[in-house]
C-alpha cells in the first residue's frame, strides 16, 4: 500500500521513498491517518516498528498545509528523553524536508554543550523544534523562542521521559502550551505512570496498539545463554571471534563495569569502545561516530548513555548484564532489527540472575530455550535448577564468597 493511500500529499509520499520507506509499517499505517485528521492519538508500538516516520510525515503535511503566516512560526514541537535521540529525529525531519518544494527550519536542542548555538540556530524563528525538556525550557528562560503557536505537541519515546525524570518538567511545559493544540503521545511501553500522564494530557485520543509480532515489528531472533559471571567476558570474546559480527552494542550496568569490559576486549585486539554517563558530549559524539562507520566493533553502554542510539544494521544486541526492568529488556533488544532488518539479541543467564530472567520471560511473554556454549558450561547448579520456594525464594547449592573469588582470579589469569 502506497503512503499516498493513507493521506499524504504525493510530494511528501515521494520524500518517504526517496528516504527507503518503500511502504508503511504498521504503525505506520494506523498512525498517518489518525494524526492528518487532527486530533489526539495515543500510539503504542515495539522499539524499530518506525514510530518516527509515523509522526514526521504527517508533522511535515500539517507545515505544509499552513499558510497563515508569511514569518516562521513554531508549530510543530517534539519532546524527547535523550540528545541522541534527538539528533536522529531531528535529521529525518531535514532528510525529509530536503525533497520537499519548500524546507522546513527545524532546530535541534539539547544538554551537554553550549546553549549558544542554539539560540543562534533559533534566531528567525523555527518551524519545528526537535529538544530535551529541560534544555527547551532554558531556552525558554533565555527568550530564545515562544511556544504561543504551537499546535501540535509530540511526546516520543514517552516511557523513557518518565524513566528518566522529567516529569516535573514536562508539567512545566504544558502549563506554557497553548490549551487548544493536537498532542501525540508514541511509546515502546505503557507503564502505570505513563497511564496517569495519558489521562492528563489527551482528549479523546484514538489509541492505536501495535502488538510485538514478526509481521509488525523487528526480526530479533533472542538467545539466553547460561554462563558463571565470572566467565562471561571470556563467552563475549568467543562469540565475537566465532560469529564474527560486523557491530555489537553490549549493555552493562555500570560506568565501571562499561570500561572494564570494553578494556578487557581491547587487550584481546578487538576494536572496542565503552560508552557511559561521564563521556563528555565530544567524546560521546566520536565513540558514536566510530561505531557507527564500522571502525568499532564492540559498544559497550549503559542503559542511560545507549537511549535513543539507532545504528542501521545493528547485527546483535547482548545482554552482559541484565536489565532492571521487562521495559528496558524492550528497548535494549530493540536497538537490532531495525528498518526491516534482522538481529540478534543474547541474554547472559548467571546464577545470582536467573530468577530474575525468568521473570522479564513472563513480562514478555516469551519462554527461551537455555544454551550452553562448549567449554563455557556453568559449574553453579542454581544456574539451570532453581528451586523457588513459597517465598519467591531461590534456594540451590552456590559458590562461597572464597570460590567465587578463586573462579574470578581463574578467569583473569
Amino acid at each position: 500500500m502506497p503512503f499516498t493511500s493513507l493521506g499524504l500529499q504525493p510530494a511528501l509520499a515521494d520524500a518517504a521513498a526517496a528516504q527507503g520507506y518503500a511502504t508503511p509499517s504498521a504503525i505506520q499505517h494506523a498512525a498517518i491517518p489518525a494524526i492528518l485528521q487532527g486530533g489526539d492519538v495515543l500510539a503504542t508500538a515495539q522499539t524499530g516498528s518506525g514510530k518516527t516516520a509515523a509522526y514526521c510525515l504527517p508533522l511535515l503535511q500539517q507545515w505544509l498545509s499552513d499558510h497563515t503566516s508569511k514569518r516562521r512560526q513554531l508549530r510543530g514541537l517534539i519532546l524527547l528523553p535523550t540528545r541522541e535521540l534527538a539528533i536522529q529525529v531531528g535529521a529525518t525531519l531535514r532528510e525529509l524536508g530536503d525533497s520537499l518544494p519548500r524546507h522546513p527550519k527545524v532546530v535541534v536542542a539539547y544538554g551537554g554543550v553550549s546553549i549558544n548555538p542554539q539560540m543562534m540556530a533559533l534566531r528567525g524563528g523555527a518551524d519545528i523544534v526537535v529538544a530535551t525538556p529541560g534544555r527547551l525550557l532554558d531556552l525558554l528562560q533565555h527568550n530564545a523562542l515562544s511556544l504561543s503557536a504551537v499546535s501540535t505537541l509530540v511526546l516520543d519515546e514517552a516511557d523513557r521521559l518518565l524513566d528518566l525524570g522529567f516529569a516535573a518538567e514536562i508539567k512545566q511545559l504544558l502549563d506554557l502550551l497553548p490549551p487548544y493544540r493536537q498532542n501525540l503521545l508514541f511509546s515502546a511501553t505503557f507503564p502505570p505512570a505513563l497511564r496517569t500522564l495519558a489521562t492528563q494530557l489527551l482528549r479523546q485520543p484514538q489509541t492505536i496498539d501495535i502488538p510485538a509480532s514478526a509481521e509488525n515489528g523487528p526480526a530479533i531472533r533472542q538467545r539466553a545463554i547460561e554462563v558463571d559471571a565470572a566467565r562471561r567476558t571470556m563467552l563475549l570474546r568467543h562469540l565475537l571471534q566465532s560469529e564474527n559480527p560486523e557491530r555489537v552494542l553490549v549493555f552493562v550496568a555500570s560506568r565501571h563495569s562499561a570500561e572494564r569490559v570494553s578494556g578487557k576486549l581491547q587487550q584481546a585486539g578487538i576494536r572496542a569502545a565503552a560508552l557511559h554517563g561521564d563521556c563528555s558530549q565530544g567524546q560521546r559524539g566520536q565513540v558514536l561516530a566510530d561505531f557507527k562507520a564500522a571502525r568499532l566493533q564492540v559498544l559497550v553502554a549503559t542503559d542511560v548513555a545507549a537511549r535513543g542510539i539507532d545504528i542501521a544494521r545493528l547485527e546483535m544486541v547482548v545482554n552482559y548484564d541484565l536489565p532492571r526492568s521487562p521495559a528496558d529488556y524492550t528497548h535494549r533488544i530493540g536497538r537490532t532489527g531495525r528498518a526491516g532488518a534482522s538481529g540478534v539479541a543474547i541474554s547472559f543467564v548467571c546464577a545470582d540472575n536467573a530468577a530474575h530472567f525468568r521473570l522479564i520471560e513472563k513480562r514478555q511473554q516469551i519462554q527461551l530455550e537455555r544454551e550452553r556454549i562448549t567449554g563455557f558450561e556453568p559449574q553453579d547448579a542454581a544456574v539451570s535448577t532453581p528451586l523457588v520456594d513459597g517465598n519467591g525464594g531461590i534456594k540451590g547449592k552456590r559458590m562461597s564468597k572464597k570460590d567465587k573469588l578463586r573462579a574470578a582470579q581463574a578467569a583473569q589469569s
